[in-house]
């Protein structure tokens, strides 16, 4: 009985025992389904759309549209920078077997070179995923033909067929439009490489690289819908790109040719303006460069030699030339002078041939006295003087007016100060005064320096931009505008900017211009050689600056120097003389002085005078 007992005891709590664990289990299974049931609710409530949007893009790749850039055309409509069909070679990283590999046998068979492959490698951290990356532009028929044989071994390559920068006129307008090339690592910061995915090209230089925000346009994306191994089925939708504005010069390609043609191979500038507006009718620099060369990336050896040679063929010498301006200045301080009435227009100097200091033994000799052994004449006036150039008179001019009020009068013409053209990387001279000395050199100023910069040399330098907007100013009796090379962007004008004023009495502008047009027209005229069957009135005024000192008891022998030892020419000139329709100022380097860049003037002012008949 007793053990009966014992086992209805022992089967009993083993009954609550098994109960006890199935209620265990049966809670745990309970929360396991809440959990199961909560992380549903979880997953396909509260982050639905997060995962929504991650499914997406494991089925949806978003592609960059790249925009057209905008043309540049001259003030004719002529084309200058287009846009061509290219075949471009690229590669899909994702879809490369072994990229190393890829990129190993294109550097075979296409002799890529490693600048090829660093653009390529900077390209890929601005892309999107699978979208093809650029690794050579403009590909030849031969290329193409590589490629295509070898399509089997060259995974992730493909051919695109896109638009490529084109200059039409080749080296003819290469330091004004500038180029684009290849994006490298120092081309755009942080902030700005949403802006060019899938841009391959920026402005680098020039034009092209001035008005980069409005020829670039807006990049489009299209959101194209791609199955497990990226192949591209549909456009799910696509946001058009904004093409790049399309810009007009003041520019004239004729101009720009007659100015090329008669340089030659003189080293220097050329620019040519409208007083009325400021616009640049021409340009030009030599050497040239063919910015072409550029665009996809010049060779090795191509860029050594141009950036190597000293004739300096990719410095533009209209913007970035600084030379002393020599006697262009001359109207400029004899109007300074009248209106601080340190001279009349009756003034007159004696002319020996050379001028003294009192109390100081050097003579400051006048051109004129290596040539006749003597002066210009017994006395000069400001006419005169301009017309022939006269040294002396203007070394007593700067004498009686000094350093400080030469510097003053000559800022006013804009001299020494950035003119704010529309092109990078302006230079702005060097316009000098004692404080000048002071702040650079360390040193005071001295008489006989004030007398060297009276007559544009010593200290002060002028780029050909800077006296091309002083001549402005004396045309016009007193105005000149921002130069600029654009007249419209996308067809809406660019409205003239006033730059600086000069004010003078109209007796000085008549005397002033009177020399500026002696100096063509008579006979004695330093640019008297280029009057013969003019049809027109021109004021002029030439300029031959100094490259090398020449001793006291020395005279200057251009045969016994180098070629870079001999003078620059100058000339600066506008037509007609009254209501000037064009300005020109020519430099011509080490080709001996001004006789050398009056007939470059007379040629495209024959062109312009003449273009409407």
């Amino acid at each position: 009985m007793a053990r009966q007992l014992n086992q209805m005891q022992d089967w009993a709590r083993e009954t609550r025992i098994t109960h006890g664990r199935v209620t265990v289990l049966a809670v745990m299974m309970v929360l396991a389904m809440l959990g199961l049931l909560y992380r549903y609710f979880f997953l396909q409530v509260v982050q639905n759309e997060e995962y929504r949007a991650q499914s997406d893009r494991n089925r949806i790749a978003v592609r960059t549209v790249a925009p057209t850039r905008g043309v540049i055309v001259d003030r004719s409509g002529n084309l200058l920078a287009v846009n061509t069909p290219s075949f471009t070679l690229a590669i899909t990283p994702e879809r490369a077997d072994d990229l190393d590999a890829v990129l190993t046998s294109l550097r075979d068979l296409l002799g890529l070179s490693e600048t090829d492959i660093e653009l390529f490698t900077e390209a890929r951290k601005r892309r999107r995923p699978l979208s093809p990356v650029p690794l050579k532009y403009r590909l030849t028929d031969e290329e193409l033909a590589v490629i295509a044989v070898n399509k089997h071994v060259l995974s992730g390559v493909s051919v695109l067929s896109e638009l490529t920068r084109h200059y039409p006129e080749g080296d003819l307008l290469g330091h004004a439009l500038g180029y684009v090339g290849r994006i490298g690592i120092d081309d755009i910061d942080a902030s700005e490489k949403d802006a060019y995915r899938g841009i391959s090209h920026i402005g680098k230089v020039g034009l092209e690289a001035y008005y980069e925000d409005a020829l670039k346009g807006r990049l489009g994306v299209s959101r194209i819908e791609t199955n497990a191994r990226g192949v591209e089925l549909k456009v799910i939708d696509r946001i058009e790109p904004v093409p790049g504005a399309h810009l007009t010069l003041h520019l004239d390609v004729g101009l720009q040719r007659v100015a090329t043609s008669a340089m030659g191979n003189m080293r220097g500038a050329v620019v040519a303006m409208d007083p009325k507006t400021g616009g640049v009718l021409s340009s030009v620099s030599n050497p040239r460069y063919d910015p072409n060369k550029f665009v996809n990336g010049i060779s090795f050896s191509d860029y050594a030699g141009l950036r190597d040679s000293r004739d300096a063929p990719l410095l533009n010498r209209v913007i970035q030339g600084q030379y002393p301006p020599a006697s262009t200045i001359k109207p400029m301080l004899g109007l300074a002078g009248l209106n601080r009435e340190v001279i009349t227009i009756d003034t007159v100097v004696p002319d020996p041939g050379y001028y003294q200091l009192p109390g100081d033994p050097r003579r400051y000799r006048d051109w004129i006295l290596r040539v006749r052994g003597t002066g210009h004449a017994e006395e000069m006036n400001l006419r005169d003087s301009i017309a022939q150039s006269c040294d002396v008179y203007f070394y007593e001019l700067a004498n009686r007016l000094g350093i400080d009020a030469i510097a003053e009068s000559l800022d006013v013409f804009g001299i020494g100060s950035l003119t704010g053209v529309d092109l990078p990387s302006e230079k702005r001279g060097i316009l000098p005064s004692t404080e000048w000395k002071r702040r650079v050199i360390g040193s005071n100023w001295y008489g006989g320096e004030t007398l060297i910069v009276g007559i544009g040399q010593g200290y002060m330098l002028a780029t050909p931009m800077q006296l091309a907007v002083a001549t402005t100013a004396l045309a016009t009796r007193g105005t000149a505008f921002k130069p600029s090379l654009v007249a419209a962007v996308d067809g809406t004008p660019v409205q003239p900017e006033a730059l600086l004023t000069v004010s003078a009495a109209a007796e000085y502008w008549d005397e002033v211009f009177a020399g500026m047009v002696d100096t063509v027209s008579s006979a004695r005229g330093t640019a008297f050689g280029m009057r013969s069957g003019l049809a027109y009135d021109v004021a002029g005024k030439t300029g031959t600056a100094q490259v090398v000192a020449i001793a006291q008891d020395a005279t200057y022998d251009e045969e016994s120097l180098t070629e870079y030892q001999r003078n620059h020419g100058w000339f600066i000139a506008f037509a007609p003389v009254e209501n000037p329709e064009i300005v020109v100022a020519v430099l011509t380097e080490n080709s001996g002085g001004g006789s050398s860049a009056y007939p470059v003037a007379r040629a495209m002012l024959d062109y312009w005078m003449s273009r409407d008949e």
